[in-house]
């Protein structure tokens, strides 16, 4: 298993004065997934929670929706020529009887850290793939003042980031504004990952009770993930893309952005926040 960060000598400089020092940077490495022994995959991610990556992914492609659905999750011994396990390879296989969708026609085979699905055509596979509709019963009512401490409360939580600065996080929190789980990864999206399939791992979806905060922009794929977790409600200290903001009202996602401070935008979803008792106490 490789390790979460490296050192690298830099030069610093800082005033006009020139020095050298290890830095501590956060590892990058190629992750394949396989499926069922096919290579379905490859993203760029922080080595850990492979396994919790590999199901996430598959949750938000519609081929996994329990932890029943899965048989096994394992690394590829033998992945290179020399017959050495790298263990940047994983194969999921899943339980008999698992429909397995044709999902290589909506996705190219190689996926970037930050880039996934794309285009109004995958508006039609989210709807037609999630496993639960979003219908938290009954309907959340969150306080905004409640979504303005969350950051602060992902970013305390955030342990790899305070050494190397370079790290996306993604946060579960319960209705109460309880944090029930926090993954960073070099890729925004395989943090999500790691987020759900810890879930499903712990048989956990959908999580239709729930907050997802994630530290950066909230593009098409990260509410995709949301929808098919059954997660209610996504937040994103930056901007939201028009796609995401498209698939939200869709789909009943609640969509936050520019959450800082005291100030965010409430793109999608309003229902789901308690504006008026808001209103009155500003």
């Amino acid at each position: 298993m490789g390790r979460v960060t490296e050192r690298r000598k830099v030069i610093r400089i800082r005033d006009g004065a020139v020095s050298s020092r290890p830095d501590t940077l956060v590892a990058e490495e190629p992750l394949e997934i396989r499926l069922n022994g096919k290579p379905l995959a490859i993203t760029m991610r922080t080595p850990g929670d492979d396994f919790a990556l590999a199901a996430g992914f598959l949750v938000s492609e519609g081929v996994l929706a329990t932890a029943l659905d899965v048989r096994n999750i394992v690394y590829c011994a033998g992945a290179t020529v020399d017959g050495t396990n790298t263990y940047n390879v994983v194969d999921v296989k899943t339980a008999p009887g698992v429909a397995i969708p044709d999902i290589t026609l909506e996705r190219n085979v190689y996926t970037t850290s930050s880039c996934g699905l794309c285009g109004k055509a995958s508006l039609d596979a989210v709807r037609t793939t999630a496993h639960w509709p979003i219908a938290d019963e009954p309907p959340l009512r969150i306080d905004p003042d409640l979504l303005t401490r969350l950051p602060d409360r992902l970013r305390a939580a955030q342990r790899v980031f305070d050494r190397t600065g370079g790290l996306h996080a993604a946060a579960l929190f319960d209705e109460d504004g309880e944090l029930l789980d926090v993954r960073e990864d070099v890729g925004r999206h395989n943090a999500v990952d790691k987020l759900v399939g810890r879930a499903l791992r712990n048989d956990g979806l959908p999580l239709s009770r729930s907050i997802l905060l994630v530290s950066g922009r909230a593009s098409f794929e990260l509410a995709q993930k949301a929808v098919m977790a059954g997660i209610p409600v996504l937040a994103a200290v930056s901007a939201p893309s028009s796609l995401a903001v498209d698939l939200a009202a869709e789909t009943g996602l609640t969509l936050v952005g520019f959450l800082r401070g005291s100030s965010m935008n409430v793109y999608a979803g309003e229902h789901r926040l308690a504006l008026r008792a808001a209103a009155a106490r500003g």
